[in-house]
């Protein structure tokens, strides 16, 4: 897909390098700049309390796959000529500095397109581009309402466990840059793109936003059931305890499921339970209900019955378990003795578009490489 296309990555962490392993994805070739000074990407020292890796952290591996590692002095005059050469060539920038620093390192969009008219440049910030406030993700699921709506209702705001916010962010981003190469495909225009942490995690409130904006009804935590629908998130044990989650979304639906449960008072089901929003008043009483029937059946039993019947649910399986799924493996790419998960995982006529990707790459491990071509 991007095979001829050449991308400078100015950006560290988790939002702007997934943006960067994407587009590795689809072919393209992808340089990461990493500071000379400090030892590359912050995340290369962010190892778990009893991981055992190289300068290549499980969490460095998790968004690195596919490029090539530069390390140059940005503040040098020497770091800023190669920069500034590489940009150049390139076709896309990625960067994640806070405003005001890409300007002090002579790498911002006007300086940098001052010799390439046609460059396109995604810039992720916290906060936008008006203030200098540093962006973490942890900090913006605070402040976007995110930790607010997650926890148990008697618990305290829960962060989640994974940088979504960051997630989303390059989800934006990688929108945003597709836009900008079809413009420049129609035009052979250049242009600067601009996504923020907070207005992406804003954006991703979806139904929790409306729910005040047109409901006015102020979200609050309760635990992972849904707010407008019953039962949507609650999860029940059965007898050999396997933790089962239902996400029953109709009427129809959960007549089926009460069809297959063991001694139910059908009369009670229809007086209190027979619409979803009889089901979302009386929440409480039907999961007591719930987990006393499902709490007396075999979890393969279950299951086989419910999926045969078409009824949305799932045993809640960890990580491990996880990748024993045949859709999980279909995800990984090996190499180098590590093994990664793709960040782009639509398929072209039935396979992934790039099989074949560089291992995530040691700290400058391609600075003279990328400096010999530069010559």
């Amino acid at each position: 897909m991007f095979q001829n296309l050449k991308v400078l990555e100015l950006a560290s962490v988790l939002a702007g390098p997934s943006v960067g392993q994407f587009f590795a994805e689809l072919g393209a070739e992808v340089i990461k700049i990493e500071n000379l000074n400090s030892g590359g990407d912050v995340t290369r020292s962010w190892r778990g309390s009893k991981e055992q890796t190289d300068d290549r952290s499980a969490y460095f591996c998790s968004v690195n796959w596919g490029k090539k590692s530069l390390a140059l002095d940005l503040t040098s005059i020497e770091g800023k000529s190669i920069v500034q050469k590489i940009a150049g060539k390139s076709d896309l920038i990625i960067a994640s500095y806070k405003p005001g620093d890409a300007e002090k390192l002579g790498v911002s969009y006007d300086q940098l397109r001052t010799t390439n008219e046609k460059l396109i440049y995604g810039q992720i910030t916290g906060y936008g581009s008006d203030t200098d406030r540093v962006g973490y993700d942890a900090v913006i699921q605070a402040e976007s309402g995110f930790m607010d709506l997650n926890g148990e209702a008697t618990g305290n705001p829960t962060k989640m466990p994974v940088a979504l916010i960051d997630v989303l962010a390059g989800h934006q981003l990688k929108e945003g840059l597709l836009l900008a190469l079809l413009k420049k495909e129609r035009t052979g225009a250049g242009s600067f793109v601009e996504v923020s942490l907070l207005q992406s995690a804003i954006a991703s409130l979806t139904n929790q936003a409306t729910n005040w904006l047109v409901g006015h009804q102020l979200p609050s935590r309760q635990g992972s059931a849904h707010p407008n629908i019953a039962p949507y998130g609650e999860s029940f044990l059965t007898n050999d305890g396997k933790r089962i989650l239902l996400a029953i979304g109709n009427d129809r639906q959960f007549v089926n499921l009460i069809k297959l449960l063991p001694e139910l008072d059908w009369v009670d089901v229809q007086k209190n339970f027979a619409t979803n929003h009889k089901r979302v008043e009386n929440r409480n009483q039907l999961n007591a209900i719930l987990s006393k029937a499902i709490g007396q059946m075999n979890s393969e039993i279950l299951l086989t019955q419910i999926h045969q019947q078409k009824i949305p649910a799932g045993i809640i399986q960890n990580v491990k378990e996880v990748f024993e799924l045949k859709a999980a493996n279909e995800l990984l790419i090996k190499a180098d003795s590590l093994t990664g998960v793709r960040n782009y995982v639509a398929k072209d006529s039935g396979s992934f578009s790039n099989t074949t990707l560089l291992p995530p790459p040691h700290f400058g491990e391609h600075t003279q490489e990328v400096l010999d071509q530069l010559s």
